[in-house]
């Protein structure tokens, strides 16, 4: 072995031996180190990985996996325990060095400007939306709800704590009959159906991934929702202002838009708004204040893998740009826990149905299989850890209330 590689595998043992779970290493040659009886183990069969490993770059480890470059034998959970220690850092903090500041914020402007285009939105969401509606229908629930539950009830399932969540937004928002409701980026319709079915809303939804569109257009047929419900291949940007809604839902979307593009995105939802109207911001937002991705190259593995473009807010900023919007906040609640909970059961679902998921994925399973591995248990590891948490942010636009009052308490928290 090459002094080098002697150096990296001593900074390899000092991470493993400071890990709370026993774990050991196992390199190309055959040669194992760490613990004798392991609760899981690291199989390098390339020697960046073990580079990866002496430096705590997570994010870099979880590539090496994808790409196959490092196995993992053991549990998930197992290896989600140790990983904080093995990362040894915050990765909420932004970078320290005031010129490497500067440079990650002239990278992100560029970037933005790239990604987020209507043509790269487009892409983007299709690239991860569009995957196989059959592997996501393996460990989502059955309305495929692919947001954080509301476990109202603790001894609830993940299909009742997705109903329970869309009854959350229902309440919030006060639907009623003959409102005009806008769903964006509705996803497979969850809500968008269950609105229009509970509460007799006249609902429109919008997405741009064609498999979303082709489902939810076939739901509101099955369910006999047509003239109630529709659901369009649309950017935000090109929506009619001409007819504004009572109510706005905005669920998992702000994390797609773009930080330099939440200005623009909250004036839209508030020129689309009646007077009085209402809109519901459910949103993943960053642990730290300063920090748009997670350190450790996480953020990275999830722009790389996961979702392109992607980039979180903290709810500060979330909060201020709405108010700079001209949107006023009336409530603000904090599901976190309940996130790590939903992508727990997510992560064990998928764990459970991976022969499964293998046929409906074809050519592209290994990749595919290792990267959402990765990244449902890593996610639920950060939520349970602060370092993501997410918000339901309600607002209104300032005006005669359209039910004559706004919510004066929060009942609807207690009524599953």
């Amino acid at each position: 072995m090459a002094m080098a590689d002697r150096l990296f595998l001593q900074r390899a043992e000092q991470r493993l031996a400071a890990l709370p779970l026993p774990c050991s290493l196992r390199l190309p040659g055959g040669l194992c180190v760490g613990a004798a009886q392991p609760r899981f183990e690291l199989v390098v069969r390339d020697i960046r990985a073990l580079v990866h490993l002496a430096e705590g770059a997570i994010g870099k480890l979880a590539e090496d996996y994808v790409e196959g470059r490092l196995l993992i034998e053991g549990q998930l959970r197992d290896l989600m325990i140790a990983a904080p220690a093995l990362l040894g850092l915050d990765p909420t903090k932004g970078p320290s060095n005031s010129l490497h500041w500067a440079w990650q914020r002239l990278r992100l402007g560029i970037r933005e400007r790239i990604n987020h285009s209507l043509a790269g939105d487009a892409r983007q969401i299709r690239r991860h939306y569009d995957v196989s509606d059959d592997f996501y229908a393996l460990w989502l629930d059955p309305r495929r709800v692919y947001s954080c539950a509301y476990f109202a009830d603790p001894g609830m399932n993940l299909a009742q704590a997705q109903e329970a969540k869309l009854e959350h937004i229902c309440k919030k928002l006060m639907l009623k009959p003959g409102d005009r409701f806008l769903d964006i980026g509705a996803g497979w319709g969850g809500l968008l159906i269950w609105a229009a079915q509970h509460h007799g809303v006249d609902a429109t939804g919008i997405t741009l991934s064609r498999n979303q569109h082709a489902h939810v257009n076939k739901l509101i047929q099955d369910n006999k929702l047509q003239g109630r419900a529709r659901m369009l291949l649309q950017d935000y940007r090109q929506l009619d202002e001409c007819q504004p809604f009572d109510k706005v839902a905005s669920v998992g979307m702000c994390e797609h838009v773009g930080l330099n593009k939440l200005p623009a995105y909250f004036s839209k939802i508030h020129r689309l708004l009646k007077s009085g109207g209402m809109v519901m911001n459910h949103s993943i937002t960053s642990g730290g204040t300063d920090n748009t991705q997670l350190g450790g190259g996480m953020g990275d593995f999830i722009e790389k893998y996961i979702f392109p473009g992607g980039q979180l807010a903290h709810v500060s900023l979330m909060m201020g740009t709405m108010a700079r919007a001209s949107i006023e906040v009336l409530d603000v609640e904090c599901l976190r826990p309940h996130y790590a909970r939903t992508l727990w059961h997510w992560a064990d679902a998928l764990e459970a149905r991976l022969g499964e998921a293998r046929r409906v994925l074809g050519a592209q399973a290994d990749t595919v299989i290792r990267a959402y591995r990765m990244y449902l248990a890593g996610s639920a590891m950060g939520f349970e850890k602060g370092w993501m948490s997410l918000y339901q942010v309600l607002g209104t636009r300032p005006g005669e209330a359209l039910d004559g009052a706004y919510p004066f308490n929060r009942d609807y928290m207690y009524r599953p």
